[in-house]
């Protein structure tokens, strides 16, 4: 079997840095033609960088996903560039490339809440208007939604990550529900405690490491544990699921 993504063109935000970028390499290696479109621009540049030299096809396009204006702009762009979009992962969230309060849930300033909703919420929303009049045009699309764990399990400390990706979880549905006559699939993966920092500490280290304890397959996650289940929903061996949320988190929670 050849490359399950081959002439196909996906978009990835956040894909500049740890998981997203991994999502990226993937669906590169699958044979997509990969946007990178992340906040960090000069990461950006790097990732794509990195692929077309390794002979991937690869373009950074600078995007803040909560700003309606910048997921357009990424969206015309990518059209411009190959004249399709296949497939958005949106795994672009407020988490470790952009860090968080985890603190108790009467300790958050609202600030931090509205951003945190801003970008994982409404981020994926904004990014889902931007590329499915496209879709639509091509009668096919793939929209991966990326979820956490922590949405099915709850958490005893940030109380606003957990909840926009609980919202998360009824977007897709809702979503799938509403594009499924345009032939669009949309789904969910749900990671567990994932290795994603590039430097992690010995905090960060012990923290993944716990995580690991409530396990079936009791060892730390990793980012290339999540890549398959983002390409299967990527390519046409999905074509008659949408509106699924996978866990990919070794069977911590199994629902």
């Amino acid at each position: 079997m050849g490359p399950r993504l081959q002439g196909r063109v996906a978009i990835v935000t956040g894909g500049g840095h740890g998981i997203g970028k991994a999502y990226a390499r993937r669906l590169a290696e699958e044979g997509a033609s990969v946007v990178i479109a992340e906040i960090d621009a000069q990461a950006a540049e790097k990732a794509a960088a990195d692929f077309c030299t390794e002979g991937f096809d690869a373009l950074a396009i600078p995007t803040d996903v909560a700003d309606q204006a910048s997921a357009e702009e990424m969206a015309r762009r990518t059209v411009e560039r190959y004249g399709r979009i296949d497939v958005l992962v949106n795994n672009a969230a407020i988490f470790v490339t952009v860090p968080m309060s985890r603190a108790p849930f009467d300790r958050i300033d609202p600030s931090e809440w509205d951003r945190m909703m801003a970008v994982n919420l409404r981020g994926a929303w904004l990014a889902c208007c931007a590329v499915i009049p496209q879709m639509r045009r091509q009668r096919y699309g793939k929209i991966i939604n990326i979820s956490s764990g922590t949405a099915l399990k709850g958490s005893s400390s940030r109380i606003h990550y957990v909840t926009s990706k609980a919202g998360i979880l009824g977007f897709t549905k809702s979503l799938a529900h509403e594009v499924g006559k345009d032939n669009i699939c949309v789904n969910c993966v749900a990671p567990g405690s994932t290795l994603s920092e590039e430097n992690p500490d010995e905090g960060v280290l012990k923290m993944r490491a716990a995580a690991a304890a409530t396990r079936a397959l009791q060892r730390v996650q990793t980012p290339e544990d999540l890549v398959g289940a983002v390409a299967f929903f990527a390519s046409s061996d999905s074509d008659f699921i949408t509106g699924q949320t996978l866990v990919v988190d070794g069977g911590s929670c199994m629902h």
